[in-house]
């Protein structure tokens, strides 16, 4: 009941590409038991920003009134990573009594959002289902890669082809900032002429682990 919202949220986008990207907004009216209403869109081309520095951007909405007031940083962070399995930093020693001493009772309350970090072994997935048919033979096959996901952090793996039994061999790190999190894992089947099938999920929450 406001046309002049305040939400505050922050979210953190891993980038892929070294020249940035389009981040897409849209804003909508949330209508109880029915279809919501589109209010407006706009987009931030993030080659536009330089780094290492906060941009209050005041963005015009298309396609509607009033304007969305955003703070955009562009910076290098090294808590959300990708390694193969042959590469893993917790199997050494010192670094294991780093991270111990990090996440010591004696400095729990230095740094209240570092709450500590995860690292998730993707080796292999089994048995997946077919989603391509191919040949005259209809050779059944399908080409995964898998998606993780926690939070607004999101790495995938490569693509397998022509594999229903695929071995990927990659850690994933990621910064927990709220222990209520839950990890999510999706297989998808590749596809270059349309959008990637759905091959199946799981869902982890931190606390279970």
């Amino acid at each position: 009941k406001t046309l002049n919202p305040q939400w505050r949220e922050q979210f953190d986008f891993h980038l892929y590409e070294e020249r940035g990207g389009i981040i897409d907004i849209t804003v909508w009216d949330k209508d109880a038991g029915k279809k919501d209403d589109f209010i407006g869109r706009c987009q931030v081309d993030l080659s536009t920003l330089s780094k290492e520095q906060t941009h209050k951007l005041e963005m015009p909405l298309e396609e509607g009134e009033g304007c969305l007031v955003l703070l955009v940083t562009l910076t290098a962070s090294a808590a959300v990573t990708i390694s193969d399995l042959s590469v893993n930093s917790l199997e050494d020693q010192k670094e294991r009594e780093e991270i111990l001493k990090r996440y010591s009772p004696m400095m729990m309350f230095r740094n209240m959002k570092d709450v500590g970090f995860l690292q998730v072994k993707v080796i292999r997935a089994e048995a997946l289902m077919a989603a391509d048919v191919t040949g005259k033979d209809s050779f059944s096959k399908s080409d995964p890669f898998c998606v993780v996901e926690l939070n607004n952090d999101r790495l995938l793996t490569h693509t397998v082809y022509k594999n229903l039994n695929p071995e990927w061999n990659k850690i994933f790190t990621f910064n927990i900032k709220d222990i209520h999190s839950v990890l999510e894992v999706t297989v998808y089947d590749e596809d270059r002429d349309r959008s990637a099938d759905f091959l199946g999920k799981v869902a982890i929450p931190l606390l279970s682990v």
